[in-house]
């Protein structure tokens, strides 16, 4: 049965009857609906009262866009879809689910059973730990490794460290949309974890080959603080930057992807998809933090034992591991098709709504909002999504006119799918943006608070701490809250919340970034009190000299604290991103914490050097609060500015959170129909 355009015409309340245009239907599909008895009864109904009604109980959208309601024409538009399908998201809402799960070769997979679920995703764990133990234990390693080895001072080793943090994540903008676009999850995790292989080598090269090392011989630790070292020459700096970005850009298909293809793994039909996909996320975390205490103590003894050679080599094994056990897992796993470039279609949906933005919602030459026939979307991989009243002005590249002729140019016209995802990206931005200070915060602990520690005693009754190993007591805090969330902390925040899981994903957001700012306040204070007690005590110039009588433990306490803050800011972030995120855009929603957190590496260097040509001047000696003696800067005024700075930050989140509405669950009709209310039948 061939598709044809049926007429409808538009009723105003006064009687006057105006041209709608024609309404793109399947007339096989109409027939189909219409040929149960209930709705044949209904549209004959209404076409006697002579009005069209659409399907009650469901939501209607108001065509007077222009920002003033028109009393006369009283007009209202509905967008309903044909045959979509209503398919439950996690946590107790919904929207038009994705596409079928298909196997590695695009095929529909016939037994969703031997697929998927927690066997598969425990494969996808191990790319993720091994991950997450190169980029900490880089971290963590690096620094010390361009200033004991490089020669490079403190300053421009903790810049470089940063950079690198801020390109491993923020390149995952890259990574999403190659997975979203063309490539789909599984092959980009598969490419850019190669290429993140291919990094780690040559950093292990450059920390086993004297060739790329500057000359070791005449370097004693006096020399060393006196800067009077060989420096390493331009050449080896340049192999040695190369090799680190090049490893940071690997990350850029792995950060987006992995938890997304994890989660991707579990059917949104299944009756417990809302509990696992809960304890999925957790499990995830807690494999990223395990990944990131082995680097913190295993990485750290391996360097201190066998030298950096071996440290950075175990990093390259492990990543080869990980790879060889993702690779294994294969056949498992369940797929999810790209959707063509998320990109382009952005582009389409400003293009089209610029090219529209004198056309009136009250138009006589409006046709309605356009949106295709039939259950699934015009965009492979996601299913339809409902018209929102939001960015109005966006909604004018959907406005379908008769000038549009049948077939219209994507560019000018698109469909209410589209313009809604566009919607969505825009709506998520001030979210994941404002944990950007948290981020920054912790690329600060990661190069600040080993300085501290540096001039502190990390003995532990016999056993000597390495510096390098005290970042992993926040993973240890982490590990510790994540074990005991579902027994300890659900339970406490039902209570205070009302939550059915204790907190909503903005909530935890929220506990989070608090924890963040009494974490940063702790630290200022414990620097005041140390910085006293060295100056007091002679190591006023001994800033790479222990203090034996002042132990580096009270460190736990900001380490505590903004680890409670990592696990409920980030961990709820992803949850939060992965279901608010449309279908064919998992990989970039989730790529929105990855870009905030390497903004906020970004922003730490950026801040770093402002701090130092403000506070500093060397023409009169005068150190700068990040002075490379830490115990003749003032670190602690800097935290107290990363206080005030995470302060404001809190407030903006907590307007943002306010205003933020989460994706109500959408229930569609048969028909894309209009509800006009009239007093007199319709005219042809």
């Amino acid at each position: 049965m061939e598709d044809h355009l049926l007429p409808f015409v538009l009723i105003s309340s006064n009687g006057a009857s105006s041209w709608v245009g024609p309404l793109k239907l399947h007339v096989k599909t109409l027939f189909t609906h219409l040929s149960s008895g209930t709705a044949a009864r209904e549209l004959a109904r209404d076409m006697g009262s002579g009005e069209i009604k659409s399907p009650e109980g469901l939501p209607e959208t108001p065509a007077t866009y222009d920002g003033v309601s028109n009393p006369i024409h009283s007009k209202k538009l509905g967008i309903h879809f044909l045959e979509s399908d209503n398919r439950r998201m996690a946590f107790g809402r919904g929207y038009t689910g994705g596409t079928t799960p298909v196997n590695i070769h695009g095929k529909p997979i016939p037994d969703l059973s031997k697929t998927g679920g927690w066997i598969a995703a425990l494969f996808i764990f191990g790319n993720e730990m091994a991950e997450r133990m190169a980029y900490f234990g880089l971290s963590v390693n690096m620094v010390a490794f361009m200033f004991y080895i490089m020669h490079r001072p403190f300053t421009s080793s903790s810049n470089a460290v940063n950079n690198f943090l801020g390109i491993s994540q923020a390149s995952s903008v890259l990574g999403g949309f190659l997975a979203d676009a063309y490539l789909g999850r599984y092959w980009t995790i598969a490419i850019f974890t190669t290429i993140y292989l291919a990094g780690l080598t040559g950093i292990t090269l450059c920390a086993t080959m004297n060739v790329f090392m500057p000359d070791q011989g005449q370097c004693d630790q006096l020399s060393l603080l006196l800067g009077n070292c060989e420096p390493a020459k331009p050449w080896q700096m340049l192999y040695l930057n190369t090799v680190l970005y090049v490893t940071g850009f690997g990350a850029a298909g792995i950060r987006p992807c992995v938890s997304s293809f994890g989660a991707d793994q579990f059917d949104e039909r299944g009756e417990n998809y809302k509990s696992h996909l809960d304890r999925f996320f957790n499990f995830f975390y807690l494999s990223v933090t395990i990944g990131a205490i082995v680097a913190f103590t295993l990485v750290v003894y391996i360097q201190m034992k066998h030298g950096w050679g071996s440290a950075f080599g175990s990093l390259a094994i492990a990543m080869g591991m990980s790879n060889l056990l993702f690779f294994v897992g294969t056949p498992l796993y369940r797929h999810r098709l790209p959707g063509g470039s998320p990109l382009t279609r952005v582009a389409q949906v400003l293009v089209a709504a610029f090219q529209k933005r004198k056309a009136s919602f009250s138009s006589s030459e409006l046709v309605g909002l356009y949106e295709v026939p039939g259950k699934r979307s015009a965009i492979k991989g996601s299913g339809k999504i409902a018209h929102t009243d939001d960015f109005r002005c966006l909604d004018k590249a959907a406005l379908q006119l008769k000038e549009d002729g049948v077939d219209p140019s994507p560019w000018r016209l698109c469909t209410v799918t589209q313009v809604e995802e566009v919607k969505i990206l825009i709506k998520l931005v001030p979210i994941p943006a404002c944990t950007i200070m948290l981020n920054l915060i912790l690329t600060e602990y990661l190069t600040l608070s080993v300085q501290q520690a540096y001039t502190l005693n990390t003995h532990l009754g016999h056993l000597k701490l390495p510096v390098t190993s005290m970042p992993v007591f926040p993973c240890l805090s982490i590990f510790l809250i994540l074990s005991l969330y579902y027994s300890v902390f659900v339970p406490l925040f039902r209570r205070i919340t009302g939550h059915p899981r204790g907190a909503s994903q903005l909530q935890r957001v929220g506990i989070g970034l608090a924890f963040s700012i009494l974490s940063v306040a702790w630290a200022a204070i414990f620097e005041r009190y140390r910085r006293k007690y060295a100056i007091e005590h002679g190591y006023e110039f001994s800033f790479l000299t222990p203090m034996p009588n002042l132990s580096a433990y009270w460190l736990l306490i900001q380490y505590c604290l903004i680890g409670i803050a990592e696990v409920f800011c980030i961990v709820g972030l992803l949850e939060f991103l992965y279901e608010e995120a449309p279908d064919a855009m998992k990989s970039i929603g989730s790529a929105y914490a990855a870009l905030a957190g390497g903004i906020g590496c970004f922003a730490a260097s950026i801040l770093n050097s402002i701090v130092k040509s403000v506070t500093g001047n060397p023409d009169k000696r005068q150190q700068s609060w990040l002075s490379q003696n830490i115990n003749t800067g003032r670190f602690e005024y800097f935290y107290w500015l990363l206080t005030v700075l995470g302060a404001i930050n809190f407030c903006a989140f907590l307007y943002s959170a306010r205003r933020y509405k989460y994706r109500a669950e959408q229930k569609f009709g048969i028909q894309e129909v209009v509800t006009i209310k009239q007093n007199t039948p319709a005219r042809g």
